[in-house]
C-alpha cells in the first residue's frame, strides 16, 4: 500500500517527517546524526541558522520536530531505565 500527504508519495520514515512538517529540509539537518564529529555539527548549525535567518516561518516546524524528537529521547530512556530496575529487582538486587 502507498501513502500521500498532499500529492507527494511517502517512501518512508524521514519523508514522513518532512512532509508531514513541512521542513522543505532534511530531519538530519535540524536532528544530527549519529557520530557526526565536531566540525561535521559546526557546519550543520550554521546551515540551519543561515537556512532559518532566510525563512522565519521554519522555526515553528524545526521546533515541532526537536519536540517530537526529545519525547521520543525521554520514552526510550524511561523505558531503558525502568527496564534495567526490572532486572536488578528480578536479579535480587536493591529495590
Amino acid at each position: 500500500m502507498r501513502s500521500f500527504i498532499g500529492a507527494h508519495e511517502v517512501l518512508d520514515d524521514t519523508d514522513f517527517v518532512d512532509l508531514a512538517l513541512g521542513l522543505g529540509t532534511p530531519p538530519e539537518l535540524w536532528l544530527g546524526e549519529s557520530g557526526e564529529s565536531g566540525e561535521e555539527r559546526a557546519a550543520r548549525l550554521d546551515a540551519g541558522a543561515d537556512i532559518l535567518a532566510y525563512d522565519p516561518d521554519l522555526t515553528a516546524s524545526v521546533t515541532v520536530l526537536a519536540v517530537l524528537a526529545i519525547e521520543e529521547y525521554a520514552h526510550h530512556l524511561a523505558t531503558t531505565r525502568h527496564l534495567a530496575a526490572a532486572r536488578r529487582v528480578g536479579a535480587g538486587g536493591v529495590r
